[in-house]
């Protein structure tokens, strides 16, 4: 079984209680339209498990096969030097059939940030690089699709559909 490699540290965004008891981690695409699938029923999965579970998300663009899915993790990145990571990944899955430039910039001034500085600050390396990053960790951890989970650093293989994802993780916290 694949492990998370490396495992979640400082540098990543994660929401629930940093020492929850299970820690799901998906390298996912803003663009795909699996993860698109899989976006609301994480969302349910956070609010049942609530203290019991830390999510965290890393970026694992599939440049070839979504052309609009690498400016979108880098707008995600580039909105979290604004503290708002969160919000725009957020916005960006509720409306991933508009990943154009534009609609990045509507949606960044639609959370509240400082469009000037976010337009500056998409240009940044730092932002792309944590793309690159994360992308690589996924590489070296076994992802070869999107979504993919781990839990609690082991790759998860079985259905991520919410009943099924809930079991799993439930069984895990007995």
């Amino acid at each position: 079984m694949s492990k998370l490699k490396p495992p979640v540290n400082s540098k990543d965004h994660f929401q629930g209680d940093m020492n929850a008891s299970i820690e799901l981690v998906e390298y996912g695409d803003y663009q795909c339209p699996h993860c698109g699938h899989a976006y609301p029923i994480i969302k349910s999965i956070q609010n049942r498990l609530g203290d019991k579970l830390k999510f965290i998300f890393r970026n694992f663009p599939l440049a070839e096969v979504h052309p609009n899915a690498m400016n979108a993790a880098v707008a995600a990145e580039t909105a979290s030097s604004q503290g708002k990571f969160w919000e725009m990944h957020d916005i960006i899955f509720e409306h991933q059939e508009h990943l154009k430039d534009t609609d990045l910039i509507r949606y960044a001034a639609r959370i509240g940030l400082n469009i000037q500085q976010f337009t500056s600050d998409f240009e940044k390396p730092q932002f792309l690089n944590k793309v690159d990053t994360d992308f690589e960790s996924g590489v070296i951890s076994g992802v070869n699709g999107t979504p993919s989970f781990f839990i609690n650093g082991e790759k998860y293989n079985g259905s991520w559909e919410e009943e099924d994802l809930i079991q799993y993780l439930m069984s895990l916290n007995s």
